[in-house]
């Protein structure tokens, strides 16, 4: 049957355990920040003090400086990636819970220090999660690997995110809440054990640190490709970056839809467009492979941006508003989808994790320097109806890339060797 057809890819035995894999991955995120936050805030924590604890989360930005040590060193037990995943679950359980034991109005410090060890024992779960997701999966499985994993990232933030202040508000309390978080963690840490190892567990591990911290890069730039990929992984969803960097104040501000609506449609319907993007992109990327999904997801991540055009110059409407949000959100868990499998495919099996997480780095440049910072003085310049047109012609250089690039994308399709 041609439905069964798009949903066989996530039935394999690789494949399926990254759902629960990557909601563990996606839970710590919220609990060191937003949910931490919302428990300061209602201890009457000064607005200056919660500004304070937004930098616990700094260990996701710099986890490439102790990815090689993931790559170098094998644990004892599980391999060299489910045995680094269940340390860093074993330690973010206990690490979680212990945060349970102090209350921001009394003891914010040791809060803060804390969360900032959660967060980069996440970090390192992360390392490793992305190295497992990489090496675990067979090249026609990438697609549906990385989408499924992106759902469980999105669960997983959903549950430690608005589920836990239900939770917290509602049933257990905070500091019980946190505690069940921690035993969570305890149990994602069986199912690490329970998931399959890779075929890249006989691939011996840098002989050295020095080796750890440098072959990986030797290994990447030693690829003629090299710097036009980079600037590939920079320029694809640059995009789409741009148009969604002030879509909120855009809907709000610019468009004057009331806050509430614009909240309910960004927190419901954007999840749930982006998560059914990176699913259907999962099903269809396995039929047209890895440079024709880039290119086919890339030009519609480009032109939905247009979405936001549409709202611009037409009368308020809450319908079309919310096709805007669920068509931009759609379109880029598309190209989300076959951008983490392009990250999975350019890492050397031997270094994953090191050459992952430096990749994944170099992909939020467009997001945090270019996007960011441009954004406002672009829309002074040429309105929020010109602006959304402008983010499809900064989606061009990307394309373009990718078509310069084609024959090498088309080859990432093959088993390493």
């Amino acid at each position: 049957m041609p439905i069964f057809n798009y949903i066989q890819p996530y039935l394999s035995r690789r494949v399926y355990p990254l759902l629960l894999l990557g909601v563990a991955s996606g839970l710590p995120l919220a609990l060191t920040g937003g949910t931490l936050q919302a428990w300061a805030t209602v201890e009457n924590v000064s607005l200056k003090e919660i500004g304070f604890l937004t930098l616990v989360g700094a260990a996701y930005t710099f986890k490439f400086l102790w990815a090689p040590f993931i790559d170098r060193f094998v644990p004892p037990f599980m391999g060299r990636r489910r045995g680094w995943m269940a340390i860093a679950q074993i330690a973010l359980g206990i690490a979680i819970g212990c945060m349970s034991l102090f209350s921001p109005s009394e003891n914010l410090f040791v809060l803060a220090l804390l969360a900032t060890a959660v967060a980069f024992l996440s970090a390192t779960q992360d390392i490793a999660f992305d190295a497992y997701s990489a090496e675990v999966l067979q090249p026609e499985e990438r697609a549906a690997g990385a989408a499924i994993r992106t759902l469980g990232y999105r669960i997983g933030m959903i549950v430690s995110g608005g589920l836990a202040l239900v939770i917290a508000s509602v049933w257990l309390g905070w500091a019980n809440m946190y505690l069940l978080m921690g035993l969570l963690m305890f149990g994602f840490a069986v199912l690490t054990w329970l998931a399959p190892e890779p075929d890249s567990a006989r691939i011996q591990p840098p002989r050295n640190i020095y080796d750890a911290f440098t072959v990986p890069f030797r290994e990447f730039f030693s690829r003629p490709e090299a710097w036009s990929i980079l600037a590939l992984i920079v320029f694809y969803k640059l995009g789409d970056a741009f148009a969604g960097a002030l879509s909120t104040t855009f809907l709000i501000r610019g468009a004057g839809f009331p806050p509430e609506v614009v909240g309910s449609v960004n927190k419901i319907l954007a999840v749930i467009a982006t998560i059914a993007g990176a699913l259907v992109g999962g099903s269809i990327m396995g039929k047209l492979g890895l440079y024709r999904s880039l290119m086919f997801f890339g030009i519609m991540q480009a032109v939905s941006n247009l979405a936001y055009w549409v709202v611009a110059i037409t009368p308020q409407s809450i319908p079309v508003m919310a096709l805007a949000v669920g068509l931009e959100n759609l379109c880029g868990g598309l190209g989300t989808a076959a951008f983490v499998a392009l990250l999975m495919a350019l890492c050397h099996q031997q270094f994953t994790a090191t050459q992952f997480a430096l990749l994944s780095a170099l992909s939020s440049v467009g997001r945090v320097f270019l996007a960011g910072p441009l954004t406002p003085p672009l829309v002074e310049s040429f309105g929020w109806p010109g602006f959304f047109v402008f983010t499809v012609f900064i989606a061009l250089p990307g394309l373009l890339l990718l078509w310069y690039r084609r024959k090498e994308l088309s080859r990432l399709d093959q088993p390493q060797t």
